[in-house]
């Protein structure tokens, strides 16, 4: 079992599968379409453990495959495509999967790979076979996994995309407060962000006067609030690949301080307006 996320865990679970049920409503008497299900980060179908009490122990949360196989009502997706690159979690997820829905008649597919590679594989394929499928992808990288380029692949597809964006957890540690960011986490961030280092630069960081004892000075400082700069930032970005893009669900530590954005990107307006409510609905549960 992988071990991560704890309420974020519960809460962005909950929010895919509501989504999940009302798109497999809408699709329900659209036969017509061939619906792909795809998991970028699939784990080993248990996605995490939340430490309850010294007596009670620990709680398992279910992870999306596996929640996502269990819907049977209004329909099912055709094909279901799970990557994840722990081998060891891929014979886990095969192996829970085979014992627990070796019922239903559908075609199920886990594999070990990269989500990036298997993201462009998904886009060449569905460039050749783009009117007979549907497809809803469920992105849940721990942090920076997810490069730029596999999504710009996806434009102009017929694709609804949950991502899960490490903001405060990845891009917001990665920017030194100096700018002194080593070369290998600018190529992190450039990878991720799909932007150059003058471009990073641009976004997060100003040039701060000084007071020397002779002339006039300044230095490269980050800019306050960067976390929401980053976060309108690469909504911006997705916006340049799907035609609509959802408010991000914010996910926060115990500090109130935003860890992550859980965000839908969407060709089809009708499927933000849906996630937009489940996101305001979830926004108002947790307060």
């Amino acid at each position: 079992m992988n071990v991560f996320g704890g309420s974020w865990t519960d809460q962005k679970l909950e929010i895919v599968v509501e989504y999940t049920k009302a798109y497999l409503e809408i699709m329900k008497s659209r036969r017509y379409w061939k619906l792909l299900y795809f998991d970028g980060f699939a784990g080993s179908g248990k996605t995490g453990k939340e430490k309850i009490s010294e007596e009670k122990g620990s709680k398992i949360i279910e992870g999306a495959a596996k929640r996502i196989l269990a819907i049977n009502d209004p329909r099912s997706f055709d094909q279901y495509y799970f990557v994840e690159k722990n081998k060891k979690f891929v014979n886990k997820l095969r192996e829970s999967i085979d014992t627990d829905f070796h019922f239903k008649k559908v075609s199920t597919t886990v594999v070990s790979g990269d989500c990036n590679e298997k993201l462009k594989d998904m886009a060449a394929f569905l460039s050749y076979r783009g009117p007979d499928y549907k497809v809803l992808a469920f992105i849940d990288p721990c942090g920076m996994q997810l490069k730029w380029e596999s999504i710009e692949c996806l434009k102009g597809l017929s694709i609804d995309m949950w991502i899960l964006v490490p903001l405060g957890m990845g891009v917001n540690r990665l920017l030194k407060k100096d700018g002194n960011i080593s070369d290998s986490w600018m190529k992190k961030l450039q990878e991720f962000l799909g932007l150059s280092s003058f471009e990073i630069k641009d976004a997060f960081y100003e040039d701060q006067p000084v007071l020397p004892l002779f002339g006039k000075e300044t230095k490269e400082v980050k800019k306050e609030k960067t976390i929401e700069i980053a976060g309108e930032l690469y909504r911006k970005r997705l916006k340049n690949v799907f035609k609509y893009v959802s408010k991000p669900f914010l996910l926060e530590n115990k500090k109130h301080n935003i860890m992550y954005h859980f965000l839908l990107g969407s060709n089809n307006r009708t499927a933000v307006k849906i996630a937009n409510d489940i996101i305001n609905k979830w926004s108002r549960k947790i307060g």
